[in-house]
């Protein structure tokens, strides 16, 4: 009987891993390239005691420590082992995120994983196996983008490391990172992207004015550098937020019998006006020169979506209802949405 039974778990087992198989490659190749990552990564100690290593990007890795305690202190972030050890990137890519979106209506693809549940990117720690992934979905009909990013989180199924590439932003860019980062360890709520990337990305900039006016004041370059920025992304951010609407009305406007062709033109009109409508802005730092032949597709705007959308209803929450005391806002989110 017990022999049955075990034939039975093994055969199911099997059928499991057959119908999953994709995904069962797919995580192991992730899963191999992060314990890479962690297995080189070395303590910040050794980098702090190396007389080659430049002292500016000493400075970093110091702020980097200030900010993960002041995210346990004063912020009620969990204590992880995240962020003790550096990885030397040595100029290099590590991770390309792949995004996709239906070609005439703002949805996203998204790919499901266990544990995570439904997550609106892909990431992959092989450059080609990206490239692979895009050319499959253009051929399925998908807007697709591939983008690398400054920093990720693996929710506490490994040490994350301290990236080099990090030790390149300025200190209140670095700190929003760490802290964004940090959040996803304490708060994540499986199947809703949109609140987990909202949710990091408005503790992360809020709090970094607090950490940076604590530690430099508001009169430094520190701190008004990173208000000059913030508040320029944060402008033209609702600038594409607005043009996102728009182009979801035109998309739900087409007729599903028009001619392709037809669809894309106008599709490729609305994206052109709002992108060259953003030169209206008033912004401390313009931004690029825009390429008429070079315009994003709709991976672009789900993705501003992804990360800002939520912005405004945070900020009022955390007024309205705490005071303006985010420690207290986290708290009370912690409660609310037990992580995992």
């Amino acid at each position: 009987m017990i022999k049955k039974i075990i034939y039975v778990f093994l055969t199911l087992l099997l059928l499991l891993l057959i119908w999953n198989w994709e995904l069962v490659v797919y995580g192991v190749r992730q899963g191999y390239g992060q314990v890479k990552i962690v297995w080189n990564a070395k303590p910040v100690e050794y980098y702090l005691n190396d007389p080659a290593f430049p002292d500016s990007l000493k400075q970093k890795l110091r702020l980097i420590q200030e900010v993960r305690q002041y995210a346990i202190d004063s912020l009620g972030l969990k204590d992880t082992d995240n962020y003790k050890t550096l990885y030397d990137q040595k100029g290099e890519e590590l991770m390309w995120v792949v995004q996709a979106c239906e070609p005439f209506a703002l949805k996203a693809k998204m790919w499901d994983f266990p544990i995570l549940g439904a997550l609106p990117y892909k990431g992959f720690f092989n450059k080609q196996k990206a490239i692979e992934e895009r050319a499959i979905l253009e051929n399925e009909g998908y807007d697709v983008s591939i983008r690398n990013p400054g920093g990720w989180s693996t929710l506490g199924w490994f040490t994350d490391p301290i990236l080099s590439g990090m030790l390149k932003r300025e200190e209140g860019d670095l700190a929003s990172l760490i802290i964004h980062e940090m959040v996803h360890a304490t708060i994540f709520v499986k199947d809703d992207a949109d609140f987990n990337e909202n949710l990091a990305s408005f503790i992360g900039d809020t709090a970094s004015y607090y950490f940076l006016a604590a530690k430099y004041g508001k009169q430094s370059k520190q701190f008004t550098d990173y208000l000059q920025d913030d508040q320029d992304y944060r402008t033209y951010s609702r600038h594409i937020l607005r043009g996102t609407k728009s182009l979801d009305s035109l998309y739900q406007t087409m007729n599903p019998e028009e001619e392709k062709e037809h669809k894309l033109e106008k599709k490729r009109s609305m994206i052109l006006k709002i992108m060259t409508s953003a030169d209206t802005l008033t912004l401390s730092k313009p931004r690029g020169k825009l390429n008429p032949d070079k315009l994003p597709n709709n991976t672009y705007f789900i993705s501003f979506h992804l990360y800002q959308s939520k912005q405004d209803g945070f900020k009022n929450e955390l007024e309205k209802d705490f005071n303006g005391d985010l420690k207290k806002y986290i708290q009370y989110l912690s409660v609310k949405y037990p992580f995992l």
